[in-house]
């Protein structure tokens, strides 16, 4: 089935949850991947409450809220939410929190997956609590994690049913591997799946060249959709898949929009794949 099909919130910022809730649906997904930061009706501060009766609305609605994405500084155990978020997830039946990210530290690239793998362990500490799994998302750029070989440095022998990975099919298009060796990697840690596409490009800037990356509608970047919903297959991969839909430049109406068509597609190449 590949199913759940949530979807990211983070730029549909601004919107309360009712307006999130009727989008989703317009949208063709089963829920949200909630993004809990500042600014947005769920946020760190007031997870404790907001968290599960958000929940408890989107049950109402029929909808779900399998992960939430946290800020992209939340990678450790020591800041003070902490405990109270994970708590939080486990009492609205979320089961996946997407943390932020590492960056390589003075110390250079293995003293900082150390440095990482220390932090991972608080994570890890709090999931055999809660019952609530950290993931790390692999992101291209300076990202510790940023394709499967990379963030399995960092997970690589902690238990799997405590933390996991969030394969991110843009960014594998990017830095990654082959997508059916990138999923074989992660395949014991594989929590979640972002269908994203991009591409990278190089424009002139004041006779510079730069390169870019830009998010574009799925199918129209470098992703191989039609081997990833193979190898997904036949991994039997039964997490939920979020449309990141990061159409920054769009107005947030036209996003869902988007969204629907990206989910269309995503529905075409199943049906192709057979």
């Amino acid at each position: 089935m590949l199913k759940p099909w949530i979807m990211f919130t983070k730029h549909l910022e601004g919107w309360d949850l009712e307006q999130i809730m009727a989008g989703l649906k317009q949208a063709g997904v089963q829920g949200a991947d909630l993004c809990v930061r500042p600014g947005y009706p769920v946020n760190p501060e007031n997870a404790t409450t907001e968290l599960p009766k958000a929940a408890r609305r989107f049950a109402d609605e029929g909808l779900s809220i399998p992960l939430i994405t946290t800020p992209g500084d939340f990678v450790s155990a020591d800041v003070d939410y902490a405990q109270s978020l994970f708590e939080a997830c486990a009492e609205a039946g979320v089961k996946l929190v997407k943390l932020g990210y590492w960056f390589m530290e003075e110390g250079g690239y293995w003293a900082t997956i150390d440095h990482c793998r220390q932090r991972l362990e608080g994570f890890a500490k709090l999931a055999e609590k809660t019952g609530v799994k950290p993931i790390i998302h692999n992101h291209s750029g300076g990202s510790m994690g940023l394709n499967s070989s990379s963030v399995m440095n960092i997970v690589k022998g902690f238990d799997p049913n405590l933390v996991g990975v969030y394969a991110d099919v843009g960014h594998l298009s990017i830095v990654g591997e082959p997508y059916p060796m990138a999923f074989d990697i992660v395949k014991e840690y594989l929590a979640a799946v972002a269908f994203k596409d991009l591409v990278r490009q190089r424009y002139i800037e004041n006779g510079q060249p730069v390169w870019r990356v830009e998010v574009v509608p799925l199918g129209l970047g470098f992703g191989d959709f039609p081997t990833v919903i193979k190898v997904l297959k036949e991994l039997d991969f039964r997490g939920p898949i979020s449309f990141h839909c990061e159409y920054s430049r769009l107005p947030a109406e036209s996003i869902i929009h988007q969204c629907r068509i990206d989910t269309r597609y995503v529905q075409d190449v199943i049906d192709s794949v057979g």
